[in-house]
């Protein structure tokens, strides 16, 4: 296959990687475009842009940061939708909203493109391992094209039907519950930290007794052990909670958790933390407000 890959960064570079792999034709354009260097060496072509990128290809996969970034991509100068050829697929890996993922299916349907909705669970070392899990949602023939590809750089492909949408409402929705992981945590440390317990302990303990997850495991020690570079940031998770607000706001449905995690992500972002590590800035902000108040 001829493919492209817009969007080269942390989680795009690893996963366009394991793509040329494959053995496809792959190639690549980043706004930045000095990032592009290590794939060019791997084997990729270069592009000067979106359009370039998907005049030839018959996929073309996207994960810019968040919506405003994808819209960019995909609608303004020299964006793929006007480049795409009929026929080709959009590959929309980004946890994008519900709202402009309901858009691009109109928008690729009306030029006779296709359209297939693959938001992934996993960090930049989980996507280098190939071991992503990808949500996949779009009409058959699509999928059973794109669905090799997927399953290059994942350790499984849930499918969700036809209907584009429903796989980013439902990573959505799974990146919710990663942040219930991390709130629910980040107190039951400052809990644990309070009786003279050792939180690494009062983790491996409460995880193998209760949940057997090695998310919890993952997440801990992110938490615990802060990297340098963060997989994602305060800020990206205050983004999608918010995109979980909206769109369950949209059926009118309450979510007076996620409300809470809104407030308090946004204080984080408040204290500085915003480009801090998703997991451990929580942890951090939390710790520091109990600290404050004790």
């Amino acid at each position: 296959m001829r493919i492209a890959f817009l969007c080269t960064g942390q989680m795009g570079f690893p996963i366009a990687t394991l793509l040329i792999k494959t053995g496809h034709d792959l190639t690549a354009w980043n706004r930045t475009r000095s990032r592009l260097q290590p794939l060019l060496e791997s084997g990729a072509s270069p592009a000067y842009s979106p359009a370039e990128a998907s005049r030839a290809s018959e996929v073309v996969f996207t994960m810019p940061m968040d919506d405003a970034g994808l819209e960019e991509v995909v609608f303004g100068n020299d964006g793929l939708l006007e480049a795409l050829p009929e026929n080709a697929i959009h590959v929309s890996l980004s946890t994008i909203s519900v709202e402009l993922s309901q858009k691009l299916t109109v928008e690729h349907s009306v030029r006779k493109q296709g359209f297939v909705a693959a938001p992934v669970f996993g960090r930049p070392h989980v996507a280098a391992a190939g071991k992503l899990w990808t949500v996949a949602a779009g009409k058959q023939n699509d999928l059973d094209r794109v669905k090799p590809l997927l399953e290059s750089f994942s350790r499984g492909v849930t499918v969700i039907g036809d209907k584009p949408y429903k796989a980013h409402a439902l990573k959505i929705g799974g990146n919710f519950l990663i942040t219930a992981m991390i709130a629910s945590l980040s107190e039951g440390f400052v809990y644990a930290e309070s009786q003279s317990i050792d939180p690494a302990l009062y983790l491996e303990a409460a995880n193998v007794a209760l949940f057997q997850s090695p998310f919890y495991t993952a997440y801990g020690n992110v938490m615990l052990h802060p990297p340098e570079i963060p997989g994602a940031t305060v800020a990206l998770g205050q983004k999608d909670t918010r995109l979980f607000r909206e769109a369950a706001a949209a059926t009118n449905t309450k979510t007076p958790l996620a409300d809470h995690f809104q407030e308090q992500l946004q204080k984080a972002n408040d204290a500085g933390l915003r480009d801090r590590d998703w997991a451990s800035g929580y942890y951090q902000f939390v710790r520091s407000v109990s600290q404050r108040n004790s």
